[in-house]
């Protein structure tokens, strides 16, 4: 209970510093998490890049025929 109470006293007299180690915890804890589910739902077939001289073409409104 000692703990809590310290805790609890810390968010009572610095809680901008409390918030911010919040904000930190899911900011180290939500990629530990939510990386391997979105790995786990990339698609076997990698769709191939286009090619640079259309994706220039593209950019710069030229047709290139």
């Amino acid at each position: 209970m000692a703990v809590m109470g310290k805790l609890r006293m810390f968010v009572v007299q610095e809680p901008v510093v409390a918030a911010s180690c919040l904000i930190a915890g899911f900011g180290l804890f939500l990629p530990a998490v939510v990386r391997p589910i979105m790995d786990s739902f990339k698609s076997s077939k990698q769709v191939p890049a286009p090619p640079l001289s259309d994706v220039v073409a593209g950019m710069t409104g030229k047709k290139q025929g």
